[in-house]
């Protein structure tokens, strides 16, 4: 967020957040700081035992980031230097880094075009000898079709690793995200639903074995003092983090409620538009993380809407695949059309617990006359 007009409307404001519960956030700090424990501490442990039972699993192991989260989901996987692990090439970049910092190769498979997430029924034609893993992403707060994907997985014995960072209290079929799979990585960076005063992530699962694993590995792998058994990382997440992320936890129903109307008001407005809306599938609870529209000529409008000092975002504007960092991979324009298109096309609108209803207007009526 930038210094803007006073009448900007940002695409997250996070001052507004904290207005809102500004009393409970200093509490904790402070308490935190007359604590005097910094590291991971009594607040991350507290934390780890409330996000686990609001997953629906039963152990949660706090990290630095989520792009720590995955790292570790990979070690913890089994996946070694020369595996082969299946994602989907339209995402944000750390889903693939995680594939590469163990040395395994990602493998690209398109994504459906009503979700934005992996498609199913592509899946089986990608997985050969080396696949090991599969890391479906629940891009936007909607949950990928993980019946299929985890049926995939299971016949080939592969771990199946969600990537849930968008996702905090999605579902899918009843179950919350992060509980599915053998593992579920969550960032709680600070614009996420849930999200932390600097970097944090976790892992979920119901495997203790992976658990107790990740919780050394994150500590330096430490399995007793000065002793390391492997080699580890400090991946903790700070106490700070912890007891900041406990309030806000408390509030995470309450604000995915009021991102899920905010999305309902901005279909209903928009429903006369050219533009491609975003839906909630059957059988999934979408916690709309970010409101993506598709719009043809998605650079005119989003000059448009800065042009009224409303902000717009780009998720994400260049694939995966087409990524000089993965240009070593030997992919090529087309490979992944649906992908590509709505790389193309795709337009994050403003969406945030505390967006006015005035505010949103102003954004459909920008939205309307230039689309």
């Amino acid at each position: 967020m930038t210094d803007r007009a006073p009448n900007a409307i940002h695409l997250v404001d996070l001052t507004r957040q904290y207005a809102a519960i500004k009393g409970e956030i200093d509490a904790a700090i402070q308490q935190t700081l007359n604590r005097g424990t910094f590291a991971s501490n009594q607040s991350v442990a507290a934390f780890e035992e409330e996000f686990a039972q609001y997953c629906g699993v039963k152990h949660c192991v706090c990290v630095n980031s989520g792009t720590s989260a995955l790292h570790l989901a990979m070690i913890a996987s089994e996946v070694h230097a020369g595996d082969e692990v299946i994602t989907v090439p339209f995402t944000f970049v750390a889903t693939a880094w995680a594939i590469s910092y163990v040395g395994a190769r990602p493998i690209f498979v398109d994504i459906e075009p009503w979700g934005c997430n992996l498609d199913a029924e592509k899946l089986a034609r990608a997985i050969g000898p080396k696949t090991r893993a599969v890391v479906p992403v629940h891009l936007y707060g909607q949950m990928a079709d993980l019946e299929p994907i985890r049926e995939l997985c299971e016949k080939n014995g592969l771990a199946l690793i969600e990537d849930a960072a968008q996702a905090h209290g999605g579902e899918y079929k009843g179950q919350r995200a992060g509980g599915y799979g053998h593992i579920g990585c969550f960032s709680f960076y600070p614009t996420k639903n849930l999200g932390a005063c600097g970097e944090s992530g976790a892992i979920t699962t119901n495997d203790e074995k992976i658990a107790e694993r990740i919780r050394h590995l994150r500590d330096h792998a430490q399995t007793s003092k000065y002793r390391h058994e492997e080699l580890g990382f400090n991946y903790r997440m700070d106490e700070m983090q912890g007891a900041i992320l406990r309030v806000k936890l408390r509030y995470l129903e309450d604000w995915n409620a009021a991102r899920s109307r905010i999305a309902r008001y901005y279909i209903n407005k928009l429903t006369e538009t050219p533009l491609v809306l975003p839906s909630e599938l059957p059988d999934r609870r979408h916690v709309w993380h970010l409101f993506v529209v598709r719009a043809p000529d998605r650079d005119k409008l989003r000059q448009e809407l800065s042009k009224a000092s409303i902000d717009a975002g780009l998720h994400y504007p260049i694939p995966l695949h087409l990524q000089p960092a993965y240009r070593h991979l030997g992919y090529r324009q087309g490979d992944f059309p649906t992908a590509e298109q709505i790389a193309r096309e795709c337009l994050s609108l403003p969406l945030y617990p505390e967006l006015e209803e005035s505010e949103i207007n102003r954004v459909c009526d920008v939205v309307a006359s230039s689309a």
